[in-house]
């Protein structure tokens, strides 16, 4: 399958919302933090915090740029196991799939990884340390998203400009994009997500610029709609709720929005304490509607349940 940027000709363009600016004011979200989640062990430190994930079992995946760069959790906070070391070169996406293995993106080998959950390698995607723009490269690719049939797109974001997609086993089906800011074009592709219908939702981080945008495809990359209005989405997952979920990284804080776009609340602000964020990077969703919040300058990965 080809995925040609010229289909976005036939497209028809849909843009919500206005820009953003330092007064707009939206309903606060009732969460609240939960203090000392998810403690180390004892002489473990914590790197940037990239990436989180939840599973099907309920346990927490966090990825991080450091020692033991894979760590798992029980969702009350409890350290399960870790793996990674030697195999990762720069953490940053992570992902769990219907079968609950472990994908990630290794910003620093150019390369996309499946482990099982015990931590063995699965599959690999890419060429590790060999940056490329082909079927079998990427260059520091960002973050990753399934749709329901288990096939898995990439936000090839940092050196590319595009989204691949390839199918549950492996298989090279296809890519789109190229650098710019028009639709279809991407200027950062930094997180991606997928809706329950196949759509697939691709947010540009656009650095050091801190109004970013969401571009929706289709599930072969036909353009339908773009959002200016959301900040900078840094991260986004959708809920169990069907809410889109996002990390505007440069406010620090997590906006909450339906797939019209139109944004329901938010909260958090800049800072360390607990509730606050300092470059809120990438998040997920857990089942009973918990919020992970990975941070990287903050080194923390935060939980956050409904109140």
């Amino acid at each position: 399958m080809k995925l040609a940027c010229a289909l976005l000709l036939l497209s028809i363009t849909v843009i919500t919302g206005g820009g953003w600016s330092e007064e707009t004011k939206f309903p606060d979200l009732p969460f609240r933090p939960v203090a000392d989640w998810a403690p180390l062990p004892k002489g473990w430190s914590m790197g940037h915090g990239s990436g989180v994930e939840v599973d099907s079992h309920s346990k927490v995946y966090l990825f991080h740029r450091g020692a033991h760069p894979i760590l798992c959790f029980s969702n009350d906070g409890k350290f399960l196991n870790s793996w990674g070391d030697d195999l990762i070169g720069e953490a940053h996406g992570l992902e769990v799939d219907l079968d609950d293995n472990v994908w990630v993106t290794d910003r620093g080998f150019h390369t996309v990884i499946k482990f099982d959950p015990k931590g063995r390698v699965l599959l690999l995607l890419g060429t590790k340390g060999v940056p490329g723009e082909d079927a079998t490269h990427f260059d520091k690719p960002a973050d990753l998203a399934f749709n329901s049939k288990g096939q898995v797109y990439v936000a090839d974001g940092y050196g590319n400009s595009r989204v691949v997609k390839f199918s549950k086993e492996g298989k090279y089906l296809g890519a789109w994009g190229r650098k710019g800011n028009g639709p279809g074009e991407f200027n950062m592709p930094h997180t991606i997500a997928v809706d329950s219908d196949g759509r697939v939702y691709v947010g540009e981080k656009r650095t050091p610029d801190p109004q970013g945008r969401v571009q929706i495809f289709d599930p072969d990359g036909r353009f339908l709609a773009q959002w200016t209005h959301v900040g900078a989405p840094w991260g986004m997952r959708f809920g169990r709720d069907g809410a889109l979920y996002l990390c505007d990284g440069y406010r620090n804080r997590i906006l909450k929005l339906d797939r019209s776009g139109k944004i329901l609340g938010s909260f958090g602000k800049p800072g360390k304490g607990p509730g606050e964020f300092y470059n809120a990077h990438l998040l997920n969703v857990g089942h009973g509607g918990e919020i992970f919040v990975a941070e990287t300058q903050n080194r923390r990965i935060q939980k956050l349940v409904p109140r």
